[in-house]
């Protein structure tokens, strides 16, 4: 008797990897005898494409003098907006061995395909003059009067840029870095920050004209400002700590500023559209109503960098929040609601408008085999291409501590830039790669038999999630350091791993030793955890 076989052949045909299933099909002695089907598998076509190739180490050009080859390099609390063909991102006054210094405040970069980006210098080459005009007035009315400060130290954060009408509004914070009274931080609180406005008709022009303040942090009496003794970090001076702006118009037309970190929660303040700014700021409550807490009782609450989105998709706003220190241990969380002021609620129902931990996470720190990995990774910007309506995540990441050869590895920030899917329950989920612009290709089920990298990530603080090893079978088997069963949905793009829904997309392999085309996918557990996988063969 002569049984069927199959034999799989690899080609290399015109730059393209070919994967063909041949069947060899030879007659029967016996003709009763009943053998399986051959398994026909569709030829998989891997396309040659030539995709990012600058190194995530960027020491070697971190310097001012090499900024017009940083790309993505020297990225911190990124905001992105499309003006005429380019995206413009800006960012914190932030850089590898402080090589901003000097050179104005708020970078900018622009970009026409978010995967090469131009360096373009500063947004503002100095701090207002309200900024110390404001917070020395505010000393003098204080009980007692506290002198003024003469040379106020500044720190310039996370600007949001953003189009309203005819302009471009930027909403940024500068923050005082001084301790309230005397010249410890050791007994008393930090200065109060500022929120403040400046107006474009064109990004390209770079000229921007500054409007004032919008909002500051104010105390509203409950703690003191200084102290004696160990700092209690559940306590804080200030209700809302003006820094970290996110702004977005409702469907009805009403303007809100989100803003908010560590001190309280975050905050919506209404604003006057025609002003961009509050009517007054007469009274505590005229500095926004509370629709975010980690915590219901703490005040010290390890949550920062809000985002916040209307998706008409599926009607909801979306806030996207910041977690835990910003060095190694920054994760990615996000609620939704129906309405701009709350209640926000997470993935399994919980209140965070009354005070509750986030779910889902979006991001964690996180590596796949062959390379460090990324730490740090979150205060994001969210915003569509607005002819394609596709949705991507930006944020910094950073490299991890004490990389072998890499003098403060930490500080090393590198801007990422990814898509945003969205599940069939109406959830974001991250793309597990950078994107890179890969062409879209027909993804079949045959397309996933093979081996992968999962990261399922845990909540584990400053601890990075690494990836394991699993194979997808022809018999739709999940074998290896999982075992399982994997599904495909070819309309939704949805491959089901393990019970686990994930968007697919075709992709680059930022990891591997030399670049190349994979797939992706980036789902959610049920409780809200990311699951992210890569192909790698």
């Amino acid at each position: 008797m002569k049984k069927s076989n199959s034999i799989l052949k690899i080609a290399s045909y015109f730059g393209l990897s070919l994967f063909v299933l041949a069947t060899v099909s030879c007659s029967k002695d016996d003709p009763t005898e009943e053998t399986d089907p051959p398994v026909v598998v569709p030829p998989v076509v891997t396309p040659t494409f030539n995709g990012p190739k600058y190194a995530d180490n960027y020491t070697s050009i971190a310097s001012w003098s090499n900024r017009s080859q940083w790309n993505l390099a020297n990225v911190h609390d990124p905001t992105v907006e499309k003006s005429g063909e380019y995206y413009y991102m800006y960012q914190t006054d932030a850089s590898y061995g402080n090589a901003h210094d000097g050179h104005g405040h708020f970078p900018y970069r622009r970009s026409k395909d978010l995967i090469n980006w131009e360096f373009m210098g500063t947004a503002m080459a100095q701090a207002p003059a309200w900024v110390k005009d404001s917070l020395n007035n505010k000393r003098a009315r204080m009980v007692p009067a506290l002198p003024p400060i003469d040379n106020p130290r500044y720190g310039y954060w996370a600007p949001f840029v953003k189009k309203v009408g005819s302009k471009y509004r930027m909403y940024y914070s500068i923050v005082v870095d001084e301790p309230i009274t005397g010249s410890s931080f050791e007994t008393s609180w930090s200065e109060r920050a500022f929120i403040g406005l400046a107006e474009s008709d064109d990004l390209a022009s770079n000229v921007w004209v500054d409007k004032g303040m919008v909002v500051c942090s104010e105390p509203d009496g409950v703690k003191p400002y200084s102290f004696t003794g160990t700092r209690n970090w559940e306590n804080a001076y200030f209700k809302f700590n003006a820094i970290d702006p996110t702004f977005t118009v409702t469907p009805e037309g009403e303007h809100y500023l989100i803003y908010g970190s560590w001190h309280s929660g975050i905050a919506a303040l209404k604003l006057n559209p025609a002003t961009g700014k509050p009517d007054q700021l007469k009274t505590l409550s005229d500095y926004g109503t509370r629709i975010a807490s980690r915590h219901p009782t703490s005040r010290w609450q390890a949550s920062e960098g809000p985002e916040i989105i209307y998706n008409p998709d599926t009607q909801y706003y979306y806030l996207f929040l910041a977690y835990d220190e910003l060095s190694v241990a920054y994760n990615t969380r996000v609620a939704r609601s129906r309405s701009i002021t709350g209640p926000f609620l997470g993935i399994n129902g919980a209140n965070i408008t009354n005070g509750a931990d986030c779910w889902p996470m979006l991001t964690h720190p996180y590596g796949f085999n062959n390379h460090t990995g990324w730490v740090g990774f979150s205060h994001c910007s969210v915003f569509q291409n607005p002819d394609t309506k596709e949705w991507f995540y930006a944020s910094q990441a950073r490299l991890p501590e004490n990389v072998p050869g890499i003098n403060a590895s930490n500080a090393v920030m590198m801007g990422h830039v990814r898509a945003i899917q969205w599940t069939e329950d109406g959830w974001p989920v991250v793309a597990a790669e950078r994107y890179a612009g890969v062409p879209k290709t027909t993804i079949t089920e045959a397309s996933f038999i093979g081996t992968w990298e999962q990261i399922t990530m845990n909540y584990q603080y400053k601890t990075i999630q690494k990836s394991v090893t699993i194979t997808l079978t022809p018999d739709k088997k999940v074998i290896g350091a999982l075992t399982g069963t994997w599904s495909y949905d070819s309309v939704n793009k949805t491959l089901t791993v393990n019970g686990n829904k994930c968007k697919v997309s075709d992709a680059w392999d930022w990891e591997a030793s030399t670049r190349k085309v994979t797939l992706s996918y980036s789902g959610l557990t049920a409780d809200g955890r990311p699951v992210w996988g890569k192909k790698i063969n």
